[in-house]
């Protein structure tokens, strides 16, 4: 099977439409069709069927998908022993962080990535939930993401799930809140706290979700906002309380407390195509981001 034909295919599965798959490789919409349709005669088998308007991978279809992977990382390994005579690692290297993750791990990243010569890391802060990241890593090579740790782990045999720290969630509460002088506090104390979360879907959102399930004291949140720092200032003026991560904000505007009774965490992982990370450079940044989200952890 030709390798081009291989690389449209898995494009088509990772974006789902043959618009947004011409869109990705340069072409044109009946250019991608036709590269499908000659697959689909070389296989033998039928590889699309009609959805809607447009059209979806059949079981075969999906199979030859994983295949495909195999094949073109098989290719990739050939070039990347290659690309290993260089004494070190060249190219572009495409990084997808959820923002806060790049508050706590981009400054010193950045300064890990300048002592490399010849390696280019394009770097993009991506605000995703978990059911994103595989459509990320279509244009991303590696992808910084988080999810609440008692959700399911990525189910997918493309991916592999590389993890990187484990970072608590705290409750942040105003100055001179009644329950701000305890050492440590239970969800019950809160069931009449209004909250400030997240959008529905991200991981803090996801662990409020997890809590009112396993304690039946469902948090009431007036407020939700993406960016922690916006967080703070209105948990500071009084507007409410919120989920915290330990690591990431730092500040004495409010009272921080850890929760007893439960596991409370965000798990911070970083993803990528299964074959990508033998490419030297996809290796070596990999290795630099693994570095330095132990730095954090152990700080």
């Amino acid at each position: 099977m030709d390798l081009g034909k291989l690389r449209t295919l898995r494009e088509f599965a990772d974006r789902g439409s043959v618009i947004a798959t011409a869109q990705a490789l340069h072409c044109t919409p009946s250019a991608v069709s036709q590269q499908l349709k000659a697959l689909q005669a070389e296989a033998g088998v039928a590889l699309t069927e009609p959805a809607g308007r447009g059209l979806r991978l059949t079981d075969a279809g999906l199979a030859l998908v994983t295949r495909a992977d195999e094949v073109l990382g098989a290719v990739e390994r050939a070039e990347a022993e290659l690309d290993a005579y260089r004494e070190s690692p060249r190219g572009r290297v495409r990084l997808a962080i959820f923002p806060s993750a790049a508050v706590l791990l981009l400054p010193g990243l950045l300064t890990r990535f300048a002592e490399f010569t010849g390696l280019d890391v394009d770097v993009r802060d991506v605000d995703m939930t978990p059911d994103e990241v595989p459509g990320l890593l279509a244009d991303f090579d590696i992808v910084v993401t988080h999810r609440d740790e008692h959700a399911t782990e990525f189910e997918n045999e493309r991916l592999r799930v590389v993890p990187l720290l484990r970072e608590p969630l705290d409750v942040a509460l105003p100055q001179g809140h009644p329950l701000g002088d305890r050492e440590h506090l239970e969800l019950a104390d809160l069931a009449g706290e209004s909250w400030i979360s997240v959008d529905v879907g991200f991981p803090v959102d996801d662990v409020l979700l997890s809590l009112a399930t396993r304690t039946g004291v469902r948090p009431r949140v007036v407020q939700r906002i993406n960016d922690f720092h916006i967080t703070e200032a209105l948990v500071a003026a009084g507007h409410g309380i919120a989920l915290l991560p330990r690591y990431t904000v730092d500040t004495t505007r409010v009272v921080r407390l850890p929760l007893t009774g439960i596991r409370v965490a965000r798990n911070v992982e970083a993803v990528v195509r299964h074959g990508g990370p033998v490419r030297p450079a996809v290796s070596a940044v990999l290795e630099a981001v693994r570095a330095e989200a132990g730095e954090v952890a152990l700080g």
